[in-house]
């Protein structure tokens, strides 16, 4: 059995690594959307698919009901319109508030996890009344959003064609990519 301080050091690379996880993947989202105008936040490949605004707003949606009082209140909030966040915005001209309302969203998340203590993360929280550990709870978010960051990404490939810039290593440029990282060694 781990020592009390081989335990809180686990638990703190844990705390670590979730919050490197959760920036990388905002971080990601954020230049994918980065290179769409607007208007394409708007755009919807296929009947029935989500826009990058809808899932911008679910998104928010699901990350302020699940971590603002994280430990003390159900991750599914009475206040929380979870179907009304699946609802195209009117126009363009939304998309700037909806832009707050990401950073704002995130920021919850992120002062969260600046807060948790590794002796949190044994501790049981509730979503939609089913009890998990905070572990459990936060490593489930990890999941959700990665999927939807890859449906961010995705759209912003199909909306800008030939003209996306890639945001990891350029088809055909792995092998330079490869000895760059070599020579810098």
């Amino acid at each position: 059995m781990p020592t009390p301080s081989a335990a809180d050091a686990l638990g703190a690379a844990l705390l670590a690594s979730f919050r490197h996880s959760f920036q990388q993947y905002k971080t990601l989202a954020d230049r994918a959307l980065g290179q769409l105008s607007d208007a394409e936040w708007l755009h919807r490949p296929a009947p029935g698919s989500n826009s990058a605004a809808v899932i911008v707003q679910h998104m928010a949606g699901n990350l302020r009901s699940r971590f603002t009082d994280f430990l003390t209140t159900d991750g599914e909030k009475p206040t929380r319109q979870r179907d009304q966040e699946f609802e195209e915005p009117q126009s363009a001209a939304g998309i700037p508030a909806l832009r707050q309302e990401w950073e704002a969203a995130w920021q919850v998340l992120f002062d969260l996890l600046n807060e948790l203590q590794p002796a949190d993360l044994l501790r049981t929280v509730t979503i939609r009344g089913e009890a998990h550990s905070v572990l459990e709870a936060v490593q489930r978010q990890v999941a959700h959003y990665a999927s939807h960051v890859g449906q961010l990404v995705q759209l912003a490939k199909i909306i800008r064609g030939d003209d996306f810039q890639s945001l990891s290593i350029p088809r055909g440029q792995s092998q330079q990519f490869n000895q760059a990282m070599q020579d810098r060694k």
